[in-house]
């Protein structure tokens, strides 16, 4: 017989069917034993007679192969249970098992979590943090499709940093020495220039920082967009707030199960976000926390107070940190003035979550800027040869999708939204 899942169960009281996945629990009484099975699509309570199969030994999370006739039942899971006329070991469970899958929440630390990566996600809870995070994946691709954008896959080893300094992973590439990507930053500019206008990626970055932090990440994912022809980086803000909308309501109809399970509270933008410039933050936090030595970006400290101040002045969960010390951007940032530029941070709930801004698109500009940072221009002749032929006014963002996730979950470290971790000490599994 074909498998079936058990979310499919309820089309076919009474017939025969093949269900197939882990054993969840099993509770043995005199005459039948319960045994909860689970698959990708929920659990199901079946019933096994002890006198039919009284030599079988089942151990939690063997994958078995049940063959039985689903009848109507009471139970906590469903309105119907699964009567097994035959069942199959496909593969059995060997040794202790390191973790508890079958209780309602994992009471376990996050190195033993993470140890046991693969195990700890057939986990109910922790497989939904996931599933979350599928579905903003999904939204953002969905959004700019939607706003004429065009999906691009860019290269991950590159002879420079887009994002300058020495915070890059090198790599031995043949007879020449190459760097993992920090961004996509130059072939988002690039494939602007290339008739496109507005691309996106969703794809790996790689950040060679020595930090050790709930918040850092040496492999992240990137949810990164450009689009040209704008005004300014306010167009660029104007978008994110509405992909920001989009996403919300998209995890409200798509995710309910998930958020439910979760017990989260989905952050609501009723009005427009905050927008403050970073001088203005800076005496907004020296007036009301106290707050010193801020002088080209907020510490993690000033940014949940920055985001607490919000919270209750404006009662919103994102604020954008609007012209930027432009010691503090990248080369190709367009400066605003001599000490500003047209660039932000989208805030939320305490932590930085996006970067953006507006890029210079000017050639001597660009040459002039990238001195003015200590670059060598001409490490970056395939990157500058674009702006010789011709580029629009643009512009776009990256946003850390581990840390929205976390986020929106209420997860105290990114490692908890992130599939197989890797971070200053982890490399396996």
């Amino acid at each position: 017989m074909k498998r079936i899942l058990i979310s499919e169960l309820r089309n076919h009281l009474n017939k025969e069917v093949c269900v197939e996945g882990w054993i969840h629990k099993v509770r043995k009484l005199k005459a039948v034993t319960f045994v909860i099975l689970r698959d990708r699509s929920g659990l199901l309570q079946c019933v096994l007679d002890n006198n039919s199969f009284e030599a079988l030994e089942l151990t939690l999370e063997s994958v078995v192969s049940i063959d039985g006739i689903v009848k109507e039942g009471k139970n906590a899971l469903n309105s119907f249970e699964l009567q097994i006329e035959d069942i199959n070991i496909i593969s059995k469970v060997n040794g202790e098992l390191p973790i508890e899958i079958n209780k309602e929440n994992l009471e376990i630390n996050l190195d033993t979590m993470l140890n046991n990566r693969v195990l700890s996600l057939r986990h109910r809870k922790i497989s939904s943090i996931f599933k979350v995070q599928n579905l903003i994946v999904n939204s953002f691709r969905e959004f700019l499709n939607k706003e004429g954008f065009t999906e691009i896959h860019t290269p991950k080893i590159v002879k420079e940093g887009a994002e300058g300094g020495t915070e890059v992973f090198e790599v031995k590439y043949f007879e020449n020495k190459a760097y993992l990507a920090q961004s996509p930053q130059f072939y988002k500019q690039m494939m602007v220039g290339a008739g496109f206008e507005r691309v996106y990626e969703v794809a790996h970055a790689y950040r060679a920082e020595e930090h050790n932090t709930n918040r850092h990440l040496n492999e992240y994912v990137s949810m990164d967009l450009e689009m040209g022809f704008i005004e300014n980086e306010y167009d660029i803000m104007d978008l994110e707030e509405s992909f920001l909308r989009f996403m919300i309501n998209y995890l409200e109809k798509q995710g309910g199960e998930y958020i439910q399970l979760l017990d989260v509270k989905l952050p609501v933008i009723t009005e427009k976000i905050p927008r403050i410039k970073f001088k203005e933050a800076v005496e907004i936090l020296k007036k009301t926390y106290n707050k010193e030595g801020i002088e080209e970006d907020l510490d993690p400290e000033a940014e949940k107070l920055l985001c607490k101040y919000v919270k209750e002045k404006f009662n919103s969960d994102f604020v954008f940190l609007t012209n930027y010390p432009r010691k503090k951007r990248p080369m190709y940032t367009m400066p605003c003035g001599n000490e500003e530029t047209h660039s932000f941070d989208l805030l939320f709930r305490g932590i930085e979550i996006t970067t953006g801004g507006q890029r210079i698109h000017e050639y001597n500009m660009l040459v002039e800027n990238m001195k003015y940072k200590g670059l060598n221009p001409s490490n970056y002749e395939s990157y500058l040869e674009l702006f010789k032929h011709g580029m629009p006014k643009h512009g776009g963002i990256a946003i850390g999708l581990e840390r929205i996730t976390a986020k929106i979950l209420g997860l105290e470290n990114v490692r908890e939204a992130t599939l197989i971790p890797r971070d200053r000490k982890r490399l396996v599994p």
